[in-house]
């Protein structure tokens, strides 16, 4: 049980769990909440979507905590933002100076770093650039909130902080009542926002690779190429859909001027891919437009950083095994680049498990909720792809749909291999190979 249990996969998601259960005591204190103490579900709800960077709330995250809870809630989304045990290998490696095997293997687990080798390496250069980029955006933020909407320094800096850690951990959390919506036309807000979470999706072992050669496009590796092609794709997508959808509805673009439009479709069109953000009301939102976001939440960003969804390199690998199948390829190549069968064997698991977390969620939640269908799976795939956009729903869940969403929270920031393997008791190895037949396909 205990070799079962130091298993790297299974090692995540239970660190995932403990730091859960921490934040849910922290949350539960008195000093947290700004009334009466949070309910043992709300508590939950909360530490589970901050430490899974979700965004999802019961209660409203301004009104109901304390600076204390937010401080809270700001630490559970650090801490899950970087992966628990990739936290924990950074420490240890920074006290020791030495990094086990053991703790290797957890580390690579957490960031799916290629090498071995590379593994001591990138935990630092993950450490440097959340930092980085955390203190830029907050320096950023903080200049424009002092200067336009606050009158001491204080509160400007708290606020750009909150934020700060918030957008690059994918999390979505904010301590205004309405998000962002009260910065729809202010770009110093929105794209510095924008640019810290597009960064933290793209991934640490991209932005690994790019910082060692982005010289080079060349010589990147086939994960990288696929990475910033999928990803340049649907922000164009996502931006110009937004834009051509919402540009005469008067209850969201159609009340902007045209610089406005284009900074909030762009805003929107990249922030479903698990920021979670909201500079536009979604409950006054088109159907189709929804359903756009629908797809981009349940394709999510980079693997290995703090976004979530499937991943876009799980969504164009398919794409492009999909299009072998249709030319007649025997093989499925990217890049000049032949991928191994057990590589599309994986994507192809990780995409049908999502779809089938994302139906069993959706199927729970009509089971409890007297919610239509369309808000419910929104819910459902917001909170699997822990991108924490809402149509007002999750506020309106009882105490079991509640404990549904946060077991699709959970799921959607392990992974669904992750959890899968966890829950695996033995490795099976075939030492033989049975005769090949052919079904009828379709």
């Amino acid at each position: 049980m205990r070799r079962e249990l130091r298993h790297p996969a299974r090692l995540v998601p239970l660190a995932f769990l403990a730091v859960i259960v921490a934040g849910t005591v922290l949350l539960m204190l008195p000093v947290s909440a700004t009334d009466q103490p949070a309910s043992f579900v709300t508590a939950l709800f909360t530490a589970t979507s901050a430490t899974c960077v979700t965004g999802l709330a019961v209660v409203d995250t301004q009104a109901h905590w304390s600076t204390f809870g937010h401080v809270v809630i700001m630490m559970l989304i650090q801490a899950g933002g970087f992966g628990i045990m990739t936290l924990a290998s950074l420490l240890g490696l920074l006290v020791n100076r030495r990094l086990g095997l053991r703790s290797r293997l957890v580390a690579q687990a957490e960031t799916h770093s290629l090498v071995l080798g590379d593994v001591r390496r990138l935990l630092l250069w993950v450490g440097m650039v959340m930092l980085t980029v955390e203190a830029i955006v907050a320096a950023i933020l903080t200049v424009r909130f002092r200067l336009a909407y606050y009158d001491g320094l204080g509160e400007a800096l708290w606020q750009a902080v909150f934020h700060a850690v918030s957008a690059f951990n994918n999390a979505g959390f904010s301590l205004y009542s309405a998000n962002l919506t009260g910065f729809v036309s202010d770009g110093w807000i929105c794209l510095p926002i924008a640019v810290a979470f597009m960064l933290g999706g793209l991934g640490f072992p991209v932005l690994y690779e790019l910082r060692r050669g982005w010289r080079r496009p060349a010589h990147w590796s086939v994960h990288v190429k696929l990475t910033l092609l999928g990803s340049a794709v649907l922000v164009v997508t996502g931006w110009v859909a937004y834009l051509l959808l919402e540009w005469t509805n008067s209850k969201s673009l159609g009340a902007l001027d045209v610089s406005g439009k284009v900074l909030a479709s762009f805003f929107q069109g990249v922030s479903p891919r698990t920021a979670g953000f909201n500079s536009l009301d979604y409950a006054a939102l088109r159907p189709e437009t929804l359903a756009l976001t629908d797809v981009l939440m349940f394709i999510g960003g980079g693997s290995a950083g703090t976004a979530g969804g499937i991943k876009v390199t799980t969504f164009f690998l398919l794409a492009f095994v999909i299009l072998a199948e249709i030319r007649g390829d025997p093989e499925v190549t990217l890049f000049r680049r032949q991928l191994a069968a057990s590589v599309q064997r994986l994507a192809l698991t990780v995409a049908l498990l999502g779809v089938g977390v994302v139906a069993a969620g959706t199927f729970a939640l009509l089971l409890l909720t007297d919610h239509p269908f369309d808000a419910v799976l929104f819910e459902s795939i917001s909170a699997f792809a822990t991108v924490g956009l809402s149509m007002g729903v999750t506020t309106d869940l009882n105490h079991w749909a509640q404990l549904v969403l946060v077991i699709l929270m959970f799921v959607g920031r392990v992974g669904t291999i992750t959890v899968a393997t966890a829950l695996a008791l033995r490795e099976r190895r075939r030492l033989y190979r049975l005769p090949e037949e052919r079904l009828i396909v379709g």
